[in-house]
């Protein structure tokens, strides 16, 4: 099957970004690894004859300083002109534009203490006695540790996206598609939408669907996080990638290639590794100024030596120049930021969290409101049986003491030919108990609009309907009477049955509250949120809900165009408000927030207007998104925090400041302190990996 060319762009931009960090990694290892074969062996000749000077006065003895200069020189050259030329292209064309950045404090740094040493050892005859050093080590080591630090980034970014590639190589490769009355395994690219797909049990599914035949659970877990399989039944969606359990499955694709979930989930995720949070913004505005200061305090640095240091004047000026381009090349600002949004975004996929933007990432951590969604978010957003009360067992006497499995059984046949969502909670109620209707007919039915429905079931006269049927029937409540109004109480609707002509029970139905809501919620307030249901539901309806939820604050009776009023007036007083929502009456709302999160299992148009995405549909990932979100800027702060004061303690050493106290920075000192602080920066970084989150996910369930 030939992909459409939207997805053949899709494809092809997702293999090219992975070529394009998999050769990212491979060059950087290559240019390390050459620099490093130089610049090791430099810096044991330099240094530790002068941690040790009998070895160091050997050497002179044997060779001369002339000969260990060139050797040096020799050593030190392959490194400046070979890895290093790329801080002379971009850091020279960063200069020409007015724009100077790290790499041209690195062009600079490394190359005065190269061309001071070169001059040095080519004619020392130009300088005074006591100031004929080379720091060709210096040079050779800063290239190196900062080729070092650009290669650890290389490498977090590439393992921020570990979990998605590995999921894309687990995808099958082929499929067996039945088209007509033939199976046939097709290479999966084969596949096209509306095909009919068979899956065995233990299989990957190979693309998206919605199953037309069989039973199993299917382990989610890579996709949404969640530890516990999910029950699959006709009707139900699948994810190509995902695992089956024991039963077969048959399914019709509705996605495949670059449409698939797991396609949209990898360039979400890389989209928002690419992009720029506000508090990018603030340290590229930082170091923009930085930069031109420390070159000023270089100069300041070079002519202050040059006037004050007496007969070494001109090495020492160099000295303390270089040590201070060195010590102030903002390698760790430059890294505080991406590395932390790179790691931080990769373990939100890994938890079924996915954030469009790193602006996305950052938001949700700033915000002070939580308003939600109830239909389908708080609650599941299906009808269901949620209580069941026998006449009998209130003492009532009832139909012959019907059970509840048989009352349950004869309700939802008599319910059959309806069309009323009452009808099909009544009915998924009994299937989930096994009860064996048959799919029979009742032999008779009559509707009676406003008040419930007749059927004459298994010979058996079946009344269904609200308590003014049961009095139209001339049938006394009694207790049951009382049981409905603390059902009606509890957001449930009553529905009274009634068989022979003898009341026989009640049902309680209702859209009830997700497993995990209250749980989210909760947690959500412990973290110092504000919660808010939003609903269009009666009052006494949603109040019932906000109440077995955890919720006291409820805006109800709201009409969907009048939810983005509902977030405009929380918020009033300039506070943030994330809004969590799954329908498409939601996506106004979730536009209008300061950050929207779409329940991943609700329809397409609340997922892409939102910044954030549950792959679940359990609402405890929002407070896992909110602590994940807090922990990645934290760890960001740290990171420029550290970047800065850094820089800000150890420029003046550099500078010859205390040199009088004999506190000073070599060059070569300053490039180690300079490697150690973007070293940090990473390791700092890679920490968000091991994040855990505050509850765990229990399985979807469907909306």
């Amino acid at each position: 099957m030939k992909l459409s060319p939207t997805e053949e762009q899709a494809t092809s931009r997702l293999d090219a970004e992975r070529e394009r960090k998999a050769h990212e990694v491979s060059e950087l290892k290559k240019a390390l690894s050459f620099a490093a074969l130089f610049a090791v062996p430099l810096f044991v000749v330099s240094m530790v004859p002068m941690l040790y000077p009998p070895l160091h006065h050997w050497l002179l003895g044997a060779v001369g300083e002339r000969t260990l200069n060139l050797l040096m020189l020799a050593l030190a050259a392959p490194v400046q002109f070979g890895p290093g030329l790329r801080f002379y292209r971009t850091g020279w064309a960063a200069a020409r534009h007015r724009s100077p950045d790290m790499n041209t404090l690195v062009m600079l740094g490394t190359s005065a203490a190269f061309l001071y040493s070169l001059a040095v050892t080519l004619f020392p005859q130009w300088f005074p006695a006591g100031s004929r050093h080379v720091y060709f080590e210096a040079s050779a080591v800063v290239i190196t540790l900062i080729l070092l630090g650009k290669y650890f980034e290389a490498v977090a970014k590439g393992r921020s996206s570990e979990a998605m590639r590995t999921l894309l190589q687990l995808q099958p490769q082929t499929a067996r598609v039945q088209r007509g009355a033939e199976v046939t395994e097709l290479p999966v690219d084969a596949v096209r939408v509306g095909d009919t797909v068979l899956v065995r049990s233990g299989e990957r599914l190979p693309v998206d669907g919605e199953v037309v035949g069989g039973e199993s659970y299917v382990d989610e877990s890579m996709l949404t996080g969640e530890s516990v399989p999910v029950h699959k039944t006709p009707g139900a969606r699948v994810t190509g990638g995902t695992v089956n359990g024991t039963g077969a499955l048959t399914f019709r694709a509705t996605g495949v290639g670059a449409d698939t979930a797991l396609s949209r989930m990898i360039r979400l995720v890389e989209d928002a590794q690419a992009s720029r949070p506000p508090i990018q913004g603030l340290a590229d505005r930082v170091v923009a100024q930085f930069v031109p200061l420390v070159l000023a305090i270089a100069l300041v640095t070079f002519l202050a030596w040059l006037y004050i240091g007496g007969p070494s004047a001109l090495s020492n000026a160099l000295i303390h120049t270089v040590a201070v381009l060195i010590i102030a090349c903002p390698c760790a600002m430059g890294l505080a930021t991406p590395v932390s949004i790179m790691v931080g975004s990769g373990r939100a996929a890994q938890l079924g969290v996915l954030f469009r933007s790193g602006a996305a990432l950052e938001a949700l951590g700033e915000a002070q409101t939580v308003a939600v969604d109830k239909t389908g978010t708080v609650t599941r957003g299906v009808m269901e049986v949620t209580d069941v009360v026998l006449a009998h067992g209130l003492g009532a006497g009832g139909s012959k003491g019907l059970e509840e499995g048989e009352l349950l059984r004869l309700a939802a046949m008599a319910e059959g030919p309806s069309e009323h969502p009452l009808a099909r909670a009544i009915e998924r109620a009994a299937q989930a108990q096994k009860l064996a209707t048959g799919g029979q007919q009742p032999s008779s039915f009559e509707a009676v609009p406003g008040y419930g429905l007749r059927a004459v079931v298994d010979g058996r006269r079946v009344d269904i309907g609200a308590a003014r049927f049961m009095a139209q029937l001339g049938l006394p409540l009694g207790e049951l009477g009382v049981k409905a109004d603390e059902l009606a109480a509890r957001a449930r609707t009553p529905v009274f049955i009634a068989v022979d002509g003898q009341l026989a029970g009640l049902l309680g139905v209702a859209d009830p509250v997700r497993e995990g809501s209250a749980e989210a919620i909760g947690t959500l307030k412990a973290q110092g949120l504000d919660v808010a249901m939003v609903t269009g539901d009666a009052r006494a309806t949603a109040q019932a809900v906000a109440a077995e939820a955890g919720l006291s604050r409820v805006l109800a009776e709201v009409l969907p165009e009048g939810k983005v009023q509902a977030v405009a007036g929380l918020q009033a007083g300039g506070r943030r408000v994330a809004f969590v929502g799954d329908g498409i009456n939601d996506a106004p709302a979730l536009a209008g927030a300061d950050v929207g999160v779409a329940i991943g299992t609700g329809t397409d148009v609340a997922v892409e207007t939102a910044d954030v995405i549950l792959m679940s549909g359990d609402l405890r990932g929002v407070p896992n998104a909110v602590a994940l979100s807090r922990a990645v800027i934290r760890n960001i702060k740290l990171n420029l925090f550290w970047a800065f004061a850094y820089n800000i303690v150890l420029i003046p050493v550099a500078a010859g400041l205390f040199s009088r106290w004999g506190l000073s920075l070599s060059p070569v000192l300053a490039a180690a302190a300079m490697g150690l602080s973007s070293v940090f920066v990473l390791t700092n970084a890679l920490r968000l990996r091991g994040f855990a989150p505050p509850l765990q996910v229990g399985h979807a369930e469907p909306a």
